[in-house]
């Protein structure tokens, strides 16, 4: 998204930190410091992580922070040590410091604004949404409308925000309802928490770990339904790419999934597991449902990118703007969008 082809012609430099948490806090604290020291009239972009206290206070006005969500500030509670004490309190001070903003959502926006500065300009710039997959569709909307059993696939860290507990309880409700079996699989690694566990001990849920694209692809297109239950998300770029699957989404009603998925997903109460589940059987009780959701799930997809293309185009005039703002350099050089990546 803001790579030199992206922001053509505008002159962009990539600064890029080593793998690793040290690289990123290096980069954050000394690395990218020393270059916004030595070139006083370029914009600098943080896409993936939020700036050192120099960007946020000695550097505001040429500073502009991508942010995906607030949960820093939101969902403590769900933290990890190293966000709690490192990360958060980073977040915490550009927010309130800065003045440019990225989002990647309405709901993004709508949350963030009441922690930032009265005067802080806060612009849409939703992603593109890629097949980074390759995903198909294939002959999913000629499949038996009522196969002899169910699979239902999850994208995640297993963590307690992602809330596959729930999921679990849904897939359970559901099979019950439907009188056939419904197998969970989530693909994801283990994160910090006890859910894990507790979702390895229950029989019709498979843990498939962090996947290959292919194997992630195989896991996909074979599933009938695909699921998110987290309790909040940013944006939830998942659900859209495994629309080009074709096949459903559920997810939970709230206004960051409706915002996302329009009129083409299925919106539930994920916290109650037999209404969830009447739902979603009432979904695949029509005769032509696989069918159906693959439109539906094209026609999102094309809303969506639609969407996002109109933010693109004027997100370089976002960053001439704040360009122009800077003095031009003595030896005549123009300014450059810096574009730190973790």
């Amino acid at each position: 998204m803001f790579s030199a082809a992206a922001l053509a012609p505008l002159p962009v430099d990539t600064v890029e930190a080593s793998a690793g948490r040290f690289g990123i806090v290096f980069a954050q604290n000394t690395t990218l410091p020393l270059r916004a020291a030595g070139h006083k009239d370029d914009v600098f972009v943080f896409p993936g992580f939020a700036p050192s206290p120099y960007f946020s206070l000695a550097c505001r006005d040429r500073t502009v922070m991508y942010v995906h969500d607030v949960f820093l500030l939101t969902r403590r509670s769900e933290l990890n040590r190293a966000a709690r004490l490192y990360f958060a309190p980073l977040f915490s001070l550009a927010v309130r410091s800065l003045k440019y903003f990225l989002v990647n959502s309405e709901y993004t926006a709508s949350t963030l604004r009441p922690f930032c500065r009265s005067d802080a300009d806060i612009a849409m710039c939703r992603p593109t949404v890629r097949n980074i997959f390759g995903l198909g569709a294939g002959d999913r909307a000629t499949r038996e409308s009522m196969p002899a059993s169910l699979n239902v696939a999850a994208l995640g860290t297993i963590e307690p925000r992602k809330n596959f507990r729930a999921a679990s309880d849904i897939c359970k409700a559901l099979a019950e309802r439907l009188g056939i079996p419904v197998t969970l699989q989530i693909i994801g690694r283990e994160g910090w928490g006890p859910d894990a566990n507790w979702l390895a001990r229950q029989p019709h849920v498979r843990l498939l770990g962090p996947l290959p694209d292919e194997a992630v692809r195989a896991v996909i297109e074979a599933s009938d339904l695909f699921i998110c239950t987290s309790r909040d998300e940013g944006l939830g770029l998942p659900l859209l790419e495994a629309q080009y699957a074709g096949l459903p989404v559920i997810a939970p009603d709230m206004p960051v999934f409706r915002e996302v998925l329009g009129t083409s997903g299925l919106l539930i109460d994920a916290q109650d597991a037999p209404s969830a589940a009447d739902a979603i059987a009432q979904l695949c009780s029509s005769a032509d449902w696989r069918a159906r959701h693959v439109d539906a799930a094209a026609a999102n997809i094309a809303r969506w990118n639609a969407l996002a293309g109109a933010d693109h185009a004027q997100l370089r005039g976002f960053f001439e703007a704040m360009l122009a703002r800077q003095r031009v350099p003595a030896d005549g050089r123009a300014a450059a969008v810096q574009s730190p990546a973790a």
